[in-house]
């Protein structure tokens, strides 16, 4: 009886080992495993990034400062052409 629970016990033991070695990991697969995540993050990163920029640029006070510098900009222009006009 001793005998027939050893071999029963060292099955278990036999399979439950078969198992971890199935479910293991290689180091390839974790590096690839690790590459992709980086990949998802970085895509993930360069969308919220693309999202902010526009919400930026498209903001009133953006808009509002380009069209004052626009502004500022020809009245300079103006102001050199009728200092220094062409001939």
């Amino acid at each position: 009886m001793k005998l027939s629970i050893a071999i029963a016990v060292l099955m278990l033991v036999f399979a439950a080992h078969t198992e971890a070695e199935e479910t293991e990991k290689t180091i390839e697969e974790h590096f690839t495993n690790f590459g992709n995540q980086m990949k998802e993050l970085s895509d993930d990163l360069t969308v919220k990034t693309k999202d902010i920029v526009e919400k930026i640029g498209d903001s009133e006070f953006v808009t509002k400062t380009r069209t004052w510098f626009t502004e500022q900009l020809d009245k300079m222009k103006a102001k050199i052409d009728e200092t220094f006009p062409k001939q």
